[in-house]
């Protein structure tokens, strides 16, 4: 049998890898999970003759959702996703 091998990281990294698969150069950004809701009759015994309601809880979607202020949940994305074009410089404007 293979061996099983589980890799985590913390909200604030699934953050970073998603500011930057999504290309995201500016604000504060944090994690967001939709969550679907299910309801079923479980069999509680071997033999299926024993049933009670469940409630499941499941992830739909993952994402980010802009923050207007920065929290523990937060990742600057100037700061870890910085445009690589730059910002345009101003033009001087000279006298004719």
């Amino acid at each position: 049998m293979p061996e099983t091998k589980i890799s985590t990281i913390t909200l604030a990294e699934l953050t970073t890898v998603l500011i930057k698969e999504l290309d995201v150069h500016e604000g504060l950004w944090g994690p967001f999970f939709e969550f679907g809701f299910g309801a079923a009759n479980v069999a509680t015994a071997p033999d299926g003759k024993s049933f009670v309601p469940a409630a499941m809880n499941f992830v739909q979607k993952v994402g980010i959702q802009r923050f207007d202020s920065p929290n523990n949940l937060t990742v600057d994305a100037a700061q870890v996703n910085p445009s690589k074009t730059g910002r345009k410089k101003a033009s001087s404007s000279k006298p004719k």
